[in-house]
């Protein structure tokens, strides 16, 4: 759709800047997109073997805890860790990534990991809490790639609009507005060389 501007040479000046301008910024833009899109990619891959990871390791830690109920009897067990000494809590720091800033969650932990005496609970209890600690930290991870792939992929979107619109609406209005400028500037010029002309024969005639 041509733009609505007045045929004249400035406005044509004006109007292949700003075509220039576009060109180089969807150029950026589709730049950007594509490294967006390499991050994005790379960023899937890492969290389906991370999920496949914290679901194992998970599994894994539930059983050893299931085990060592049954070992020390569901009582003990709940007796035991129902004072607990450790104190865990996320530290949240940011990074950006192409622009795009990412949340980083880390876990941090305060305190002693077992609150009851070794001696009335099972072995097993100790290996659980150990395998549930490890499996926290790597769901902490896992949530860290996840905000970041949800954020990554919001801006893909965004530059992705960005990109068709620049290059089905402003790139192709500006070339047709540029046509129609340059095509008014050239009958301009052919109807001032023809008055000119006409000029010339009347004072020639007289």
């Amino acid at each position: 759709m041509r733009l609505t501007v007045n045929p004249t040479r400035m406005e044509l000046l004006r109007l292949r800047k700003r075509l220039q301008l576009a060109r180089r910024g969807h150029k950026l833009l589709k730049d950007k997109r594509d490294e967006l899109m390499k991050r994005f990619m790379g960023l899937v891959h890492q969290i389906k073997e991370l999920r496949l990871d914290v679901e194992q390791e998970l599994e894994e830690a539930w059983k050893r805890f299931l085990v060592a109920r049954s070992v020390g009897g569901g009582e003990v067990i709940e007796t035991a860790v129902s004072v607990p000494t450790r104190k865990t809590f996320v530290e949240v720091e940011r990074e950006q990534i192409m622009n795009v800033v990412v949340p980083v969650f880390t876990l941090k932990t305060e305190g002693k990991l077992a609150s009851y005496g070794l001696a009335t609970t099972p072995a097993e209890l100790d290996t659980s809490l150990v395998a549930m600690e490890k499996v926290l930290g790597r769901m902490v991870e896992l949530a860290s790639k996840e905000k970041a792939l949800e954020l990554i992929g919001d801006e893909i979107e965004r530059t992705r609009r960005r990109v068709n619109a620049l290059e089905y609406v402003l790139i192709p209005n500006l070339l047709e507005t540029i046509r129609y400028i340059s095509m008014k500037l050239s009958e301009m010029e052919r109807g001032n060389l023809t008055r000119l002309m006409r000029v010339k024969e009347i004072v020639r005639d007289h």
